[in-house]
């Protein structure tokens, strides 16, 4: 009865965190879009950045690309991360294309160089307060994780081939100096990002002690589908020198992962300690072998 109460709580205090979040990326996010790279005709990386060029280059509307392009990618997010993931990164994705329509934001500055920074920190920002939420603004990561696992290199190579496609196509479509200054638009929208949702890598080594740890553990594997590795330890504290013998569970996930996982240990014991570290690559095991439902 107290799990129960202890789990509705959680799930309270998640929706409202979870659409404040959202909410406050799609109109960062669209702050970043009207008053700064459209107006200059700059873009970004990745689906976002696939937009914009499509929209400077055609004249469709830029709402409307984003809904198309971003479709794709939240098919794939279904089936790599899962239902809630893909029904959230929809409604973000839809939620900007009706702020892009409805809310009219003032142009800032005609300054390159501002344009290029302010524009990538805004449209960043949003993207990474969305990532938060527990969806995306950008499917681009998605389509990364996927390939990675099916071709065997890393997620950060895949983003960086998506994006040099993009930029090329800028510098062809519409010109050099245009692409030059999207590129420093990328960067700060990838760093500010980085920022927002902690540094996060593409891999976080994760390490948990608790006293539920065999509840802990079928979760990770029943609901995430992860793979573990449970050991034994010995832990020391107090003044004179006590110690216990606990299971200590460690485990290998992807950043859009760490959310639900933090979720999901809340609610089978609050108290958990949980240990969590940067990783650049993994090999093998269940990251790039876990199978696409």
């Amino acid at each position: 009865m107290k799990k129960d109460k202890n789990e509705r709580s959680v799930d309270i205090k998640l929706i409202i965190l979870d659409t404040f979040f959202m909410v406050s990326g799609i109109f960062l996010a669209a702050f970043g879009l009207e008053s700064f790279l459209l107006p200059n005709k700059f873009i970004d990386g990745g689906a976002t950045g696939i937009s914009l060029l499509i929209a400077e280059t055609a004249k469709v509307p830029l709402y409307l690309l984003i809904i198309m392009v971003n479709i794709p990618f939240i098919v794939l997010g279904y089936k790599v991360i899962g239902k809630l993931f893909a029904l959230k990164t929809a409604i973000a994705i839809l939620g900007l294309a009706l702020v892009l329509v409805f809310v009219d934001f003032p142009e800032i500055t005609k300054d390159k160089l501002l344009v290029s920074v302010f524009g990538g920190f805004f449209l960043g920002a949003g993207i990474g307060l969305s990532v938060r939420g527990g969806g995306v603004l950008d499917g681009t990561e998605v389509l990364a994780i996927y390939l990675s696992r099916k071709l065997g290199t890393t997620i950060g190579d895949i983003i960086i081939l998506i994006n040099i496609l993009v930029f090329l196509g800028a510098a062809y479509l519409l010109s050099i100096e245009t692409a030059l200054y999207s590129m420093l638009t990328y960067l700060s929208a990838s760093k500010t990002l980085d920022f927002v949702i902690e540094g996060i890598e593409e891999y976080t080594g994760v390490t948990i002690v608790s006293d539920e740890s065999e509840e802990i553990r079928s979760m990770i594997i029943e609901k995430l589908g992860r793979g573990l590795t449970l050991y034994k330890a010995k832990g020391g504290y107090g003044r004179h020198g006590e110690h216990t013998e606990y299971d200590v569970i460690y485990t290998v996930i992807t950043r859009l992962e760490i959310r639900r996982l933090n979720i999901e240990i809340n609610k089978i014991d609050p108290k958990a300690f949980v240990v969590m570290s940067k990783i650049n690559d993994t090999r093998g095991g269940m990251i790039k072998k876990r199978s696409i439902k």
